[in-house]
């Protein structure tokens, strides 16, 4: 009777280990899920000035990524362009640029289950029962990390003003990916216009 409850209540501790094992994976997963971003600027900037802007065509010419994934990029900043009162003109107050990084991620996650105590003594938990370490529970997943960077260059003088950075996971879902671009976009250039710490 002593070594049947035993085992039922080492099958229980398992089936537990690996429920919180996979649950800890899950959150983790998710929290990859977040763009992080990030913006730099010219402090000397009056951004209130620029209301229109273009494409700085030769620069994203040279993106390596397919035309398709540019076509969703180009869309989306076009929605967020429009949704600050920016429209596009051949003379801009504002050059639009951006380029792309990707990186393969490698993520190892591992759950030790093991037990650091028991009910017995000599070696030995429960009631003349073996100590019963807990099994380890490892994930190893892939995935592909991208950046993408947004520049704001100044029409006249031709200097960069504005940089936005975005760094997230990225997907192969075709029916994911634009909405992937979206919140890279949105979440980036939701920094622009900065605001300025007012002294």
């Amino acid at each position: 009777m002593v070594y049947l409850l035993n085992e039922l209540l080492t099958h229980w501790i398992m089936k537990t280990i690996k429920l919180l094992s996979l649950l800890f994976v899950l959150v983790l997963a998710g929290s990859c899920n977040a763009v992080r971003v990030a913006a730099d600027y010219d402090d000397a900037t009056d951004f209130t000035t620029y209301r229109t802007y273009a494409y700085f065509q030769p620069g994203i010419d040279k993106v390596d990524i397919s035309d398709l994934d540019k076509k969703r990029i180009l869309r989306a900043l076009d929605e967020e362009f429009a949704a600050k009162g920016f429209t596009k003109s051949e003379n801009p107050d504002v050059l639009v640029n951006f380029f792309t990084k990707a990186r393969k991620e490698v993520n190892v996650n591992q759950f030790n289950g093991g037990w650091g105590y028991g009910w017995g003594w000599g070696g030995y938990y429960g009631w003349g029962y073996p100590g019963y370490w807990g099994g380890n529970y490892t994930s190893v997943s892939t995935s592909t990390e991208g950046t993408l960077y947004i520049d704001l260059v100044d029409g006249k003088s031709k200097e960069l003003v504005w940089q936005g950075v975005g760094t997230g996971v990225l997907t192969l879902d075709r029916d994911k990916k634009e909405e992937r671009i979206k919140e890279f976009v949105s979440n980036i250039l939701a920094q622009f216009p900065p605001q300025k710490d007012k002294k």
